[in-house]
């Protein structure tokens, strides 16, 4: 069984971190596959966006694998197979899993399953939209073995929350629960996890039904104007958004509001 599943959902790519004996924990095979994932999601023109998600009710996951992954990048391990070589013969190859050293430009979605920890909340941050179920919980825990959380936390976080709690969050390596996350601002949507799924699937298919090139416009946008001057930040804003405007799906938006339709976006 691979340890990362990859699933085409009618435009949709569902990915399982499939390791629910180790807690979805990520190994060097997965830290692999999941860096080809998202190579082929950006490529792909019938991949709309991307939903991450762990195997199991435990664990969305628990970050790397304490056993197989951290002893390699301390030298505790030395390499075994071809994923260990690949994964330390690429320096900067963890941080492209976790989008640290890359723009990846389509809408992604975590359904957060369980435990989200260590590197689990790495790729979290990662991505734009979070729906978490009840029982999920929540911790940057790798100060309490020594190491830190690296995979972009440490940039990530305090802009993604107040400095106060990003830096709490960080340095104490507590645990919190789903509802203190969604008080932080960590996550969207708490639901009970037998309506996880569900609820993922109603926000795919309002996402589905925009246009994709808008969305990329607009995530390409946000990210890149990051720590930009409003001079700046207006320039490449009006940059992105002309290109959209010369785009067939920017003239089939109107068309079918004044036609009282759904559009039919081709992505053109």
């Amino acid at each position: 069984m691979s340890v990362l599943l990859v699933e085409n959902r009618d435009g949709a790519l569902w990915v399982t971190f499939n390791r629910p004996e180790a807690f979805n924990s990520f190994c060097p095979e997965m830290m692999c596959a999941i860096m080809d994932m998202w190579e082929m999601a950006e490529r792909d023109d019938s991949v709309k966006l991307v939903v991450l998600t762990g195997a199991g009710d435990k664990a969305f996951s628990s970050g790397g694998d304490l056993k197989l992954t951290i002893p390699l990048l301390t030298g505790a391990r030395q390499p075994e197979n071809e994923f260990d070589h690949r994964y330390m013969d690429t320096p900067d190859w963890p941080y492209h899993v976790f989008q640290r050293n890359r723009t990846f430009s389509k809408p992604v979605i975590a359904a957060i399953n369980g435990a989200a920890m260590a590197g689990g909340i790495e790729m979290m941050l990662a991505t734009d939209i979070r729906i978490a179920a009840s029982n999920a919980t929540f911790a940057l825990s790798e100060v309490k073995v020594g190491v830190i959380a690296a995979g972009g936390s440490t940039s990530r976080l305090p802009r993604q929350l107040p400095w106060c709690h990003a830096m709490k969050f960080l340095l104490t390596g507590e645990t919190i629960n789903a509802e203190r996350a969604l008080e932080m601002g960590l996550i969207n949507t708490v639901v009970e996890p037998q309506d996880l799924y569900d609820e993922v699937e109603r926000l795919v298919d309002q996402l589905k039904r925009n246009a994709p090139l808008s969305m990329q416009a607009i995530k390409r946008t946000a990210l890149a104007t990051s720590g930009m001057t409003l001079e700046e930040a207006f320039a490449l804003e009006d940059e992105e958004g002309a290109a959209v405007f010369r785009t067939q799906d920017a003239l089939e938006g109107p068309r079918a509001f004044a036609e009282k339709r759904q559009p039919k976006y081709v992505g053109r």
